[in-house]
């Protein structure tokens, strides 16, 4: 028992250490990880598979399939569209209610996905003052509903694997709404301190597009004066690579060369110049024919990141070409194929016909820009989607119609009235996030069993033993919180509930506040943009700096945990249970 208690402590310090170094997707470390765990008799075939058809996994799948055509209604453009007010606190209060409420009944980075080009049009504030919030307080709404985000349903899963009594819609609505209102409070005090990065500058930071000088070029032996490339509209040329050496900067009176290849900053709205230019071969020219430019951003769980365009062989994997790229407030240099992406890059590409029907593209990027989002819904289809929907939930919460039905059926009746399409839910089935909740099923009962749960808990009991069970419970609210700011919400929900759950059994106390503390905390992503999807959508749309997260996201943060710690012992108290 002692070399497989080991065993399991070891496979999990590497998981998380994985986790933590980005460079490998969850889903790939979890399989590999209960894999293993079959592969060495930890866990039975019958039991492993089990976990993947577990009835919450289900309600999570179809819930996430039926937002497709929630995503569609103008009912988030709409909203939007009353935004426009000189007050800042009226429209942050506005704002924050609206989007919380909204994504307590459907997917939170729809909610923002949707939002974020009404923001930035709004005519009285700056997008940099109101994209932050936005995010913030969709992760606030995900704390309303049961299904309000995917970590709720996820640990549901876990609830009902114990065995234990599953999780009520509005078991924790209460304290939500506490956290949700605390939370608009903040943003709406201080999200005015927010920098005002879009006065006085382009409405987007600049691209790095590249161009080369063609070898009959009539460009070549003229200055870049003559050239007339010092006089482009809204582009600049930032430098000159000749022979594997940066010019920098450029002066008005180099002469060009066959083969430079230039390097400019700017918007690719002026993209046209470039075009009507004899003897330049933009990046990705070849590519171009008529199709609308495309906008898309770099997941944090992307397999593409740390790596080059050529590297990844961008065009022949995703069957696009990559026009531009931006980085923030960073000043990218050398050419396009040679710049190693990161998470939060905005690329701009030239689709093909295959790009949309590419497997991984929704893990691969976050959010794309509203070119690529899909033709909206008229009215009287919007009107039957949302009733729709709100009556499923309504069916459900009174006990009428089982959810995880409810949402089948509404499933078959969007695809027979033509909302979505297979190819649409083909594209759009979370594969992924499957694959963490059976696999961490799976991994959490090889906790329990092995006695490493409680282990661990008796770990964080070292460093708060002497506060009792609070201290247990803040502990493990905690190390939630920690984990999902390092990692992802849902893997740190995976990781933290076996550990609360050893924990309560340890104390014989009702488990209850202890799932709170893990559900709470899991949602707890604001001082980082990478560790909520949210977060990082609206990094480089708002134009925003690590700093700017920090300065919101801590306060809002603190207030958001006292509020946690308080009111979760006095809604679900420690009471004894015989286990």
């Amino acid at each position: 028992m002692f070399t497989q208690s080991a065993g399991v402590i070891l496979m999990l310090t590497v998981l998380v250490g994985l986790l933590i170094s980005n460079k490998i997707r969850p889903a790939i470390l979890f399989v590999s990880a209960i894999a293993l765990s079959y592969m060495l008799d930890w866990i039975s075939l019958e039991d492993m598979m089990a976990n993947f058809t577990n009835s919450s996994v289900l309600t999570l799948v179809l819930l996430l399939l039926v937002s497709v055509a929630m995503e569609k209604t103008d009912i988030l453009q709409t909203i939007g569209r009353q935004l426009n007010q000189t007050s800042f606190v009226l429209v942050i209060a506005k704002l924050g209610f609206s989007t919380a409420f909204l994504s307590s009944i459907t997917n939170n980075s729809a909610v923002v996905a949707s939002m974020i080009g009404v923001l930035k049009r709004n005519q009285y504030h700056s997008p940099s003052k109101l994209l932050l919030p936005l995010s913030y307080a969709a992760i606030l709404g995900g704390t309303l509903t049961l299904i309000g985000t995917s970590t709720n349903l996820i640990v549901n899963s876990f609830v009902v694997d114990a065995g234990l009594e599953p999780i009520g819609f509005f078991d924790f609505t209460i304290i939500g709404l506490v956290v949700v209102a605390a939370g608009v409070a903040v943003l709406a005090l201080l999200g005015g301190r927010l920098p005002d990065r879009f006065n006085n500058q382009p409405t987007e930071l600049p691209y790095l597009l590249e161009a080369v000088v063609s070898d009959d070029s009539v460009m070549i032996g003229k200055t870049v004066e003559k050239n007339r490339l010092r006089a482009l509209q809204r582009l600049y040329l930032v430098e000159i690579e000749r022979g594997g050496e940066l010019i920098r900067p450029v002066c008005p009176q180099e002469e060009l060369q066959a083969g430079d290849r230039l390097m400019f900053a700017g918007d690719t709205d002026s993209l046209h110049l470039l075009q009507e230019m004899q003897g330049l071969e933009w990046f990705a020219k070849s590519h171009l024919k008529g199709q609308a430019l495309m906008e898309v951003i770099v997941s944090h769980s992307a397999s593409i990141k740390g790596k080059t365009l050529k590297e990844c062989e961008f065009r022949q994997n995703f069957d696009a070409a990559v026009v531009a790229i931006r980085r923030g407030h960073e000043q990218l240099s050398g050419g396009l194929g040679q710049i190693k992406l990161r998470a939060g890059d905005t690329l701009m590409l030239v689709p093909g016909k295959n790009f949309h029907q590419h497997r991984n593209m929704v893990r691969e990027f976050v959010m794309v820009s509203e070119s690529r989002v899909s033709a909206k819904l008229d009215a009287k289809q919007s009107k039957f989607v949302l009733f729709s929907f709100l009556s499923v939930l309504g069916l459900a919460l009174t006990g009428t119609v089982d959810l995880t039905k409810g949402l089948l059926c509404l499933l078959v009746g969007y695809l027979f009235a033509g909302v979505i399409s297979l190819e649409e839910l083909k594209r759009r089935f979370p594969i992924e996030l499957t694959l963490i909740v059976g696999s961490a099923l799976g991994l959490a009962s090889i906790m329990v069993d092995n006695g490493v749960a409680e282990m661990l808990g008796q770990g964080l009991l070292t460093l708060f033993g002497d506060w009792g069970i609070l201290g247990a419970f803040i502990a493990i609210y905690l190390f939630t919180l920690l984990l999902t700011e390092l990692i992802t919400n849902n893997a740190a929900a995976a990781l933290a509930f076996p550990i609360a759950y050893s924990l309560a059994v340890g104390y014989g106390v009702d488990p209850r506040p202890f799932i709170m503390a893990v559900i709470f905390g899991a949602s707890a992503s604001f001082i980082s943009p990478y560790g909520y999807q949210t977060n990082l959508m609206v990094y480089s749309a708002g134009n925003y700096h690590f700093k700017d997260y920090l300065r919101i996201g801590v306060p809002l943060s603190l207030v958001y945990s006292a509020i946690v710690i308080y009111m979760v012992p006095m809604i679900f108290p420690f009471s004894k249970v015989t286990f």
